[in-house]
């Protein structure tokens, strides 16, 4: 099968950041499926790991990266129960395998969800991993109960972008919450407004913005930009006994105990722990994918697709990446086979 990767760690203008090349079609597990991919999105979890995963090395097989998909299930294992050959699928994937940026792949069914019936396939390429990420965050970690917390205020930092896009649809749509997104340009702040924002703050002054807007404090804030960087601001803006949760890990120690005298939670979100760590609850991804499909089918929500590029080509995630690694993105970014 053709598929695309690389042997080592390049600036993505260098020629071979990406490569094309041939490889066996992988055969599915007991609880796997065998995908033909359609179309793929690219986030910006792909760059960071084609950054960092072979510098000062030449891997003998070249890496396969790509966590979003859409494609056809092809073939199963002997064990897998929730889906048949032939069926219409989407997934985020699983970090310790080969990716997405390939004809095929195998996929564990358990985090694969049925794919939206009324999108596009790269409607639906742009929405599991941000969907997940933006479900989990809300609902698994933070623990927003609709019924309880309908009416609290959410200040989500990174509107925008692709998770956050999608944040902002849940948060209102879904838990019911009143939302304020971080954006600064005109056309972010556009592109915030219509995901559902009830309010747009610039992050550049942000305290002061929020305050602008009419909240003293917020009930919850999401980081989807840089914990460290906003933590001194968060931990100012958030109220006594609020939760605050964050995506983009942290290179330094997060100064916890600035939260202790206002007894504020803090979670951190991967939507890859469930896969890494095959948890018990591993099939709940399989659950909330499922539940996206329905809102997308239905029209509670929207795909978040932005651009499309065509091809299955080096040069095609050469530029996805070189968009992603420029920060000024809005929405997704998806690649049609």
């Amino acid at each position: 099968m053709k598929a695309i990767g690389f042997k080592t760690s390049l600036p993505i203008t260098e020629e071979e950041s990406f490569i094309t090349f041939e490889t066996p079609k992988p055969i599915p597990g007991a609880r796997d499926l065998l995908v033909k991919i359609s179309a793929v999105s690219v986030n910006p979890v792909d760059f960071k790991i084609r950054q960092n995963s072979a510098k000062d090395t030449i891997l003998e097989t070249p890496k396969i990266i790509g966590w979003d998909a859409v494609g056809v299930v092809e073939a199963i294992g002997d064990k897998v129960s929730l889906f048949k050959v032939g069926d219409e699928v989407f997934y985020a994937g699983d970090i310790t395998k080969p990716g997405s940026n390939a004809e095929y792949q195998v996929i564990d069914e358990r985090i694969v969800g049925r794919k939206p019936k009324s999108l596009s396939i790269e409607e639906a390429a742009v929405m599991p991993l941000t969907g997940l990420t933006a479900w989990e965050i809300l609902f698994d970690r933070i623990r927003i109960n609709p019924e309880k917390d309908k009416g609290k205020s959410i200040l989500i930092i990174g509107g925008a972008g692709g998770v956050g896009s999608i944040a902002i649809q849940l948060a209102k749509k879904i838990a019911g919450l009143t939302v304020i997104a971080t954006a600064s340009r005109p056309e972010t702040i556009a592109w915030s407004k219509q995901q559902g924002a009830d309010f747009v703050v610039d992050h550049k002054n942000l305290i002061t913005s929020v305050h602008e807007a009419g909240f003293q404090n917020v009930d919850f804030i999401l980081d989807f930009v840089d914990t460290n960087f906003y933590w001194d601001i968060m931990v100012e803006l958030i109220k006594p006994q609020g939760h605050i949760a964050s995506i983009t890990g942290s290179s330094d120690p997060v100064a916890l105990n600035k939260l202790k005298n206002k007894s504020v939670s803090f979670s951190w979100e991967l939507m890859y722990t469930r896969s890494m760590f095959e948890t018990e609850d591993m099939q709940e991804q399989h659950n909330i994918l499922n539940k996206i499909a329905d809102l997308l089918d239905n029209g509670t929500i929207k795909s978040t697709l932005n651009e499309t590029l065509t091809g299955l080509t080096a040069a095609n995630f050469k530029k996805a990446h070189e968009l992603l690694e420029s920060g000024k993105t809005i929405g997704k970014i998806a690649i049609k086979y």
